[in-house]
């Protein structure tokens, strides 16, 4: 495989066709501010990393080095945007997010308004504006490619949410849905349950799950450990965050010193 093949392979091309064989992709979620981290990130074997704008410490400012960073290291980055007001959808994707994970989406109104700000007219509403024409020794890309490299994923994670979630899977220009479970549970009044201890919340996310299958598109899921991302994708998720950069590091940092403080072995020379 060539450097341009890999490029490709890991473009967000390289995620719908895992989604067409009906495979998992596997994602990091990066709440990091840091254009290094998600060059790191990005160079991992992860099929691709979200920048969570929503709840992480990035911010708009951040994002153009943090997301050239990533698509240098070949990856499609996503972006989880903060609200799904159409301006901050369309500041991502002229940002260079491949996929965007729009939240509170309660209404297939507010899918349509966020698939439509993915897109260039006559099938969307973004408005004309290469960020990175200037960049490329190509020029920006036309409208339809740009179209099609987009993937427009809407969050349902309320009362309001579930009870349109037919007609939210059915609105054109949705290529899934992604779920918050912590919120899902939340706004439907199971407080912090998790589907490990609430029958309920179990059946909530595959229910989401389920009407996409239904209906061609992607179930995703923000899961808090690897454990949670196994059990769903062999429930029919299909992208699934499976480790949180901050979490990685704090591990890590507690497992160093769990091994440098640990008493020495009886009878061992000394170093």
């Amino acid at each position: 495989m060539t450097q341009t093949d890999g490029l490709v392979a890991r473009s967000s091309e390289r995620l719908r066709a895992l989604w067409r064989e009906d495979r998992p992709a596997f994602a990091l979620w990066s709440c990091l501010a840091d254009p290094v981290v998600a060059e790191m990130l990005a160079a991992g074997p992860f099929d691709t990393v979200v920048v969570d704008l929503q709840h992480g410490l990035a911010t708009p400012s951040e994002l153009p080095s943090m997301l050239q960073a990533m698509r240098a290291a070949g990856l499609a980055p996503a972006v989880r945007v903060a609200w799904k007001d159409p301006a901050t959808i369309m500041r991502a994707v002229d940002t260079g997010a491949s996929v965007v994970v729009v939240p509170m989406v309660d209404s297939a109104a507010d899918a349509a308004a966020a698939a439509a700000a993915c897109r260039f007219p006559p099938t969307g509403s973004r408005s004309w504006g290469p960020m990175w024409g200037d960049v490329r020794a190509d020029g920006a890309l036309p409208p339809a490619e740009q179209d099609a490299g987009v993937v427009c994923l809407v969050m349902v994670e309320t009362r309001a949410g579930v009870d349109a979630l037919d007609a939210i899977v059915a609105t054109p220009g949705v290529d899934g849905v992604f779920v918050g479970p912590n919120d899902l549970a939340l706004g439907c009044g199971y407080g912090r349950s998790t589907y490990r201890d609430e029958p309920e919340v179990d059946a909530l996310l595959q229910r989401v799950v389920d009407a996409c299958r239904a209906a061609d598109k992607v179930a995703g899921l923000f899961c808090s450990d690897v454990e949670m991302a196994r059990h769903w994708a062999g429930r029919g998720a299909r992208l699934l965050s499976v480790a949180v950069d901050t979490s990685l590091l704090r591990r890590a940092v507690a497992d160093a010193w769990s091994a440098v403080s640990a008493p020495p072995i009886a009878g061992a020379p000394d170093a």
